[in-house]
This record gives structure tokens, sequence and C-alpha cells, in this order.
């Protein structure tokens, strides 16, 4: 099939004897290619399967597996290892490894409660031996109420009349005191403290002196930290040696338990078992082949779906159960699923757009980043991810991702010529003393040498350019291509012109798509066909070019129409205003027939509608806009920081020892705004390169209800397939 649809799906149902059923779960689980349905129960003489006998103690050990994982970081191989390494190493002493981890952090969770109650004894200690009071001494007394804290404010020792007994003392910049007065006075005593910020501390059930009980929590404290810390070492050297092992480890305990518990999926009976799910239709022979073994009946019957049967329309029950959405096996344009999977698997049927994004994604991107340096860090950046990702898949993908955004981003660089925030061509008009431009002999003005700072990238061009102009392309109705493009300069009027145009071009092609689908498959709501179509789809499109015709005609030139009609405007007014007028009354019947919306409410609804599409467009213009900011930012660090570097130090001679501190200075600071720029840029139009897809464009047509093909069977990691 095309890559622009997803994977044929088939319904396999297969039936055999209870006592095959866990050989033809494991022969599944060897293939990769089912996707079970659970049973749900409601079929008269069958129940959920058992898990069989050995689900018991694999369950056991995942469980310990999974909590040593969750408790250190552990890395897996960077290649593949074959399955019966493992299940060996789970057979023979592994287990007892792992017990041996758990009962170190057992042991390391114990230690940390134990040194943080006494770290917070400690602290209580430090303030009372600064009292010099025996610990017995300050409380516990009949006729004496005591109060022992800190306060903000020191405390007067006849602020609280002769009734009582004051003990004042500093810990640091903390205020200490110990407070004994009779217990018909202890409120009066109370608030008076309160005034001065009065805190009390916690008297610990110990005797005598604080400073020796200090000196025994200190030498526990650090006895427990030491041993904290052998512990630490011991852990650290269990994953060095074993870390490798517990993550292949546990991709195998889950991958078995899954194949134990699976009979919970399927339907029995007292003597029989059915298998009920999804494959590909393309594996449909070797599924039914493996399975000849252990049933007695198996059979894959393509889906076919419905027109119209996709969703629920309003006079009807049309819905129809989808299959899962497997994606075409893809090279090139599997980073791109990524994107997809954001939003959501597309409907059966419908059309698949990461194959579209694979050209229009690094377009977009490149479009709005377009600086050759910050290109090559992208792509240096994906480079190294992918050096890193091992056997990880999603690094793997995310990797090539920034690849592609990466070359789009170069390529748009190279036809901008800019190279972190330079232009690659800088000229200046040569100016008389008296300030005039001068010019040569043919009446051309004269310029200066290339005064970029990456001039020497213009042998990257080579043709012939005035001054850094090359080739211009007037492709009429606005549109203005020329090469470089510079796109801060003379040309960023024709960059705005020009992002307008790809958004009408994106949109209309997401409408085209939206078109096809509605014809094939039905719009979600009943409708399908032709009609429906052009109802849904075609009625929109329609006003994108009429709305286009009208824009067009009333802001374009005489010099770019070629005529004027008899009334002054250009001659696409009228008929695009005619087409805009007729695609409005057009949207109304839309709302009112395949939408259910009452027709006199459609009477204001749909001119909003309509007035919706020119925002839809516009937002396009994000495409100039992010990149311009973006450029600038650099640009403005260039001026501000490296020019004046590069003064100095082509003058180094007369230098300072000012302007000598000021270079190191001037370097960090420039670093730091290209990084911010290389940073911003990775992010900024990624952000906006996703809305326009998953906004504007899949708005048109696309729906997202697919769920994702998930086969029963092991998903290699560390672990090769059995």
């Amino acid at each position: 099939m095309s890559q622009a649809n997803t994977q044929q799906m088939g319904r396999l149902i297969a039936a055999g004897s209870k006592d095959k059923l866990s050989e033809a779960i494991v022969a599944l689980s060897q293939l990769n290619a089912l996707h079970i349905l659970d049973y749900d129960g409601t079929e008269e003489g069958f129940s959920l399967g058992s898990p069989d006998s050995e689900s018991e103690k694999v369950g056991k050990l995942l469980v310990k597996a999974r909590s040593a994982a969750s408790v250190v970081e552990i890395e897996g191989p960077e290649s593949a290892i074959h399955p019966s390494k493992i299940r060996k190493l789970l057979s023979e002493d592994f287990p007892n490894k792992i017990d041996n981890l758990l009962d170190m952090q057992s042991r390391m969770d114990n230690l940390e409660t134990e040194i943080s109650s006494l770290g917070e004894e400690e602290s209580t200690m430090e303030l009372l031996a600064s009292l010099g009071i025996d610990l017995e001494l300050l409380t516990g007394y009949d006729s004496i109420e005591s109060f022992v804290g800190i306060v903000t404010e020191p405390l007067q020792v006849d602020s609280l009349g002769n009734s009582s007994v004051i003990f004042n003392s500093k810990n640091g910049k903390v205020n200490v005191v110990a407070v004994f007065t009779k217990i018909g006075d202890a409120r009066q005593v109370n608030e008076k403290l309160e005034k001065v910020g009065f805190q009390p501390i916690n008297l610990p059930p110990a005797e005598g002196a604080p400073s020796a009980r200090l000196e025994e929590i200190r030498d526990a404290k650090k006895t427990l930290q030491k041993e904290k810390s052998t512990l630490e070492k011991s852990i650290e050297s269990w994953v060095s040696s074993n870390g490798k092992d517990l993550a292949c480890g546990l991709e195998i305990l889950e991958r078995d338990h899954d194949v134990h518990t699976a009979p919970t999926r399927v339907a029995v009976s007292e003597h029989a078992f059915i298998i009920d799910g999804w494959i590909e239709m393309k594996r449909s022979d070797e599924v039914i082949s493996a399975l000849s073994k252990y049933c007695l009946h198996s059979e894959v019957k393509q889906f076919e779906m419905v027109p119209g049967g996709g969703g629920h329309g309003h006079h009807g029950d049309h819905h129809q159960k989808m299959p899962p959405i497997s994606y075409q096996e893809r090279s090139m344009s599997k980073p791109m699923e990524l994107l997809t999977d954001a939003v959501g698997r597309p409907a059966y049927g419908r059309v698949d757009p990461t194959i579209f994004m694979l050209v229009t994604y690094p377009l977009f991107f490149g479009m709005m980043l377009g600086d050759m340096a910050y290109g090559l860090v992208t792509m240096g950046l994906g480079w190294m991810i992918i050096r890193k990702s091992g056997t990880n898949e999603l690094m793997n993908l995310g990797g090539k991702f920034l690849i592609y955004i990466g070359l789009g981003t170069l390529i748009f660089g190279y036809i901008y010529a800019e190279f972190a925030g330079w232009e690659i061509f800088l000229y200046e008009k040569v100016t008389s003393p008296d300030g005039s431009y001068v010019k040569d002999a043919a009446g051309h003005y004269i310029y200066s040498e290339n005064l970029s700072p990456v001039a020497f990238l213009a042998n990257l061009y080579p043709f012939d350019l005035d001054h850094g102009y090359g080739p211009v392309a007037d492709l009429g109705y606005g549109v203005t291509l020329s090469f470089p493009f510079h796109r801060v300069g003379s040309h960023l009027e024709d960059l705005i012109v020009l992002t307008i145009y790809v958004g009408f071009f994106h949109v209309m092609a997401g409408l085209a798509i939206g078109f096809r689908d509605i014809l094939i498959y039905g719009n979600g709501h009943g409708g399908v066909g032709l009609v429906c179509a052009f109802f849904e789809k075609g009625t929109w499109m329609a006003l994108l070019i009429g709305g286009w015709m009208l824009a067009y005609g009333f802001l374009g030139s005489p010099e770019q129409m070629g005529y004027l009609s008899e009334s002054g405007s250009s001659a696409m007014v009228v008929p695009g205003a005619s087409i805009v007028l007729v695609s409005v009354v057009l949207l109304m019947w839309t709302l009112y027939k395949y939408h259910g919306v009452p027709f006199p409410i459609n009477i204001g609804l749909a001119p909003i509608e309509a007035v919706g599409m020119m925002p839809t467009v516009i937002s396009y213009v994000r495409l100039f806009a992010v990149g311009v900011v973006g450029v600038k930012i650099a640009e403005t660090g260039n001026h501000m920081l490296f020019e004046p570097m590069a003064d100095i130090l082509g003058a180094l001679s007369e230098a300072s020892t000012t302007d000598y501190m000021l270079i190191p200075l001037l370097f960090i600071g420039w670093m730091s705004v290209q990084a911010f720029a290389i940073i911003l840029g990775l992010f900024s139009p990624n952000i906006h390169a996703a809305r326009l897809h998953f906004v504007e464009w899949m708005r048109q047509y696309y729906d997202s209800s697919g769920e994702e093909f998930r086969p029963f069977g092991p998903k290699p990691k560390y672990v090769e397939a059995d």
C-alpha cells in the first residue's frame, strides 16, 4: 500500500483444544503479530482463562526486579543480548543478587532515617549545651514551670519580675533561654515571652550534661554515616557489575509474565479456547501457518470499511468498530511518526500525514531558523544523540529528526546567506568627502569590499553575484524569488507574501485530503460520497480560492493584474466576492445538512466560520516573523559583543589593560547570546512548525481517533526476541 495510508488490517479468529492454549500463546508471542482483543465475558459457555503455573513464580521475581530497578539507575547494554544468556542468569544466583541489593537499599533507608533523627537531636543539644544546665534539671518540677526555647530578641533578666529565674545564652546568632517560674505566674511569663518571639524547644527524655549527650550523638552519627558511605560504594559496585544484567533480566521477566498471564485475555470453555484479534494482512498467511499446529480452526477476514460507517450520524447509528492502526514500514520518514503520534494515530482508512511532514516540517522549520551555523549545530546534536542511543529506538528517531530539521535549516541558511546571525554578503556604498555616494563612469554605485566577518563563505556561491544579489524570478501574483534571498534586507516583503502563499497551498492540500477521505469513507456523521465531500470540503476550497481572488484583486496593482475593470477595481474583485458569497451560502447548508445545526443559527454562524479561514492562512506569516526575530537576536549579539572584541584584537598593540580584560568578558557574552539563539532556535520554530501542522493543516481533514496497533509479543530493547 501507499506510504500515505496505514496498513491493511484483518480480523483473526483461532480456536483449538484447551490443552494447546499455552503453546498457541507462545507461538503468537514469537510472531509478535496479533493485537489481542480481550475477551469481555459475554459469550455463554465461555469464561476468561487462568494464568499458567509459572506465572506466580515469574511474578514474584518480576516484583523484586522492578523494586531493584526503581532504587538504582541502570543502563542496558549497547547491543542486544541473546535471551538464553539472560534466562540462564535468572535460573542461577542472580535472584539472590537482587535480594542482596534490596537488603542493602533497605538498610540504606533505615540509616538515612536514623541519621536524620540524630541530626534533629544534635541541633537541639547544641542549643541546650550553650545553657550549661543538665537535661534532667530543665523540666519535671511539681511547683515550678519551666520555659526552654529560643527568642528573637535578647531577654532582659528583670523583664519577668523577681519570681522568675532566667538563664540566657547564645548559640551562634540564636538566643537561647531557660526560664523557671512559679506555676501561678506561668501564664503572665508565657505572655511576656511571646512578645519577644519565644519558640519552645522539644526537650529529649535524657539525663546528664547536654554536651556529653552531644558527643554521643556525633559519634553515633559519624558511625552511621561511615556505614552509609560503605553501603553506597557497595551499591555502586553492584550496579557496575550487575546493572546491565538487571535491565536485561527485567525485560525478560516482563516478556515471560505477559506470556504466562495471556490466558486471562482469552475466551475458554471446559475443553476449548478462542483467540480473537487484529493482524496486518501482509502477515496473515504466516500467522495462519504458525497456528495450524495448535489450533483446529483459524481464519483471517480482511477488514472492509463501510462507507460512512466511521462514526455516528444524526439519523441513525452508523458506527463501525475500527481496527487498530499500524504504520507502513518506513525508513527515511519513520522519525516523523513522532509527530503523528503526538497528535494521535489517524482513523482507519484515512490519509496518514507522516510522509507529507517529512517534506513540510523541515521546510517550515528551515524557513524560520534559516541559518547555516545553527543548521550545522542542530545536525551535530542529532548525530550525537544517535551515537548515544544504542538500543533506544526513541532516542535514535529523535536524533534523526534533529538531523532532518537541521538540514532544512542549513539549506535555508544557504538560501538566505546567513551564518551565526551574520549576512555572508555585506557591502557598503563608497561615499565622497561631502557625504554623497560615488559612482563609476557608467553611473553605477561603487561598493566597498565584503565587510562581513564570514565573507569567506561567499566562496560557497560559485557564480557571479552583484554585491550579494543574484538571479531574480518574478513569478507574478506578487511572488518574487531571488538567490540569495536576503530576508532581513531587501526581500523582507517578498518573504511575507511567500509565507502567505505557503499557507494558502498548505491549507488547500489539507482540504483536498479531507475531500478524498469523505468521498471514500465519509465524514464521521454518516455522510459519504461526492456531494458530501463537495459540501464538507469543496465549499471551503472554493471559499479559499474566492478569498484569495478578492484579496489579491483588491490589493494587487494594475501592473500586476494587466488591466482594470470599468469601475476602476481589479477584475478579480467581483468574481472573488461572488465565489465567497456563494461559498458562505453553501456553508449554511453544510452546517444544517451534515452537522445538524438549526438553519436560523447558520445564518450568523456560517459567515463567522468563513471569516475564520483568513486568520488560518495569515497564521503562516509566523514563518517570516519567528525567523526575523531570531536572526535579530543573534545579529544584536554580534554587533554589541563580537565586533568590539574583534576591534580590540585588531589593535592589540594599542590596547590598554582594560581592553585586555574586556576580551574574555565580550567573548563569554557573545557565546552566551549565540547559545541562547541556538536554544531559542530549537524550541520556538519547533513550536510554531508543530502548530501550523497540528492546528492549521490537520484541522482541515485529520481524525486522530485511531488506536495504536500493539502486537502481542516481546518488544526487544536490550534482549533479542526468542
